[in-house]
């Protein structure tokens, strides 16, 4: 069945203005998605089972309608749900296997809980996973999409959840460029300063520096499935 708006189908002219459009748009204000990711938080630590999971897709489901909307785009169905999954796309989805898997992280969170507050790695597994979704999806509408459909339909959608999903790994290798840290002029600090401001600098810097492999880690992952 095709999913494909007959009107970017048929007037090749119309479909090259909404791709521009969708690609000019600003993106999304990062403090709506940090709603999306304290609301899958949220969802990650409801001490029940299949509960999180539910509350997770319906989580997602509702960000990335929300994003693509605001790039004058819209989701099938299926795509939406292939992009809402809170599990891997190729992964087991039964009420079984949720909640073999809930008892499997209570019992591991009991058994390490003496080590530490490890009852907030759950959350905060889900909230980086809901992150990692709302951004790359929002860089793949503003940056890479040159479909000309208006609905992006289950077979794109699987192509760009893979590439989500494989980009966390990826970030660990993939080869990115450095930018030159700014030369200190007239510094007026005493060396002890200047060594805790570095290391607090360096410490500062994780969020961006990893930012950046994940983003690439997802160009290459989408550019070679192009290939």
């Amino acid at each position: 069945m095709d999913h494909r708006s007959p009107l970017t189908r048929d007037d090749p002219a119309i479909a090259d203005e909404v791709v521009r459009g969708a690609s000019l748009r600003p993106p999304v204000d990062r403090g709506r998605l940090g709603v999306y990711v304290a609301l899958g938080a949220s969802a990650g630590a409801v001490p029940l089972p299949w509960v999180p999971d539910s509350l997770l897709r319906r989580v997602r489901g509702a960000l990335v309608h929300d994003f693509a909307s605001r790039r004058g785009l819209s989701l099938t169905s299926e795509a939406r749900e292939v992009l809402a999954e809170p599990s891997r796309a190729d992964g087991s989805h039964g009420w079984l296997s949720q909640a073999a898997r809930y008892v499997g992280i209570r019992l591991a969170v009991r058994t390490l809980a003496r080590f530490g507050p490890v009852a907030a790695l759950w959350p905060l597994r889900t909230a980086l996973r809901t992150y990692v979704l709302g951004h790359l999806f929002d860089r793949y509408l503003e940056l890479v999409r040159t479909e000309r459909a208006v609905r992006i339909d289950a077979a794109e959608a699987r192509r760009v959840r893979a590439a989500i999903d494989g980009a966390l790994a990826r970030a660990v290798s993939v080869g990115t460029s450095t930018t030159p840290e700014p030369t200190v002029i007239d510094d007026q600090r005493d060396p002890l300063t200047a060594l805790v401001d570095e290391l607090l600098g360096v410490a500062a810097g994780v969020p961006g520096r990893a930012l950046h492999r994940l983003d690439a880690a997802f160009d290459e992952l989408l550019a070679n499935d192009d290939a």
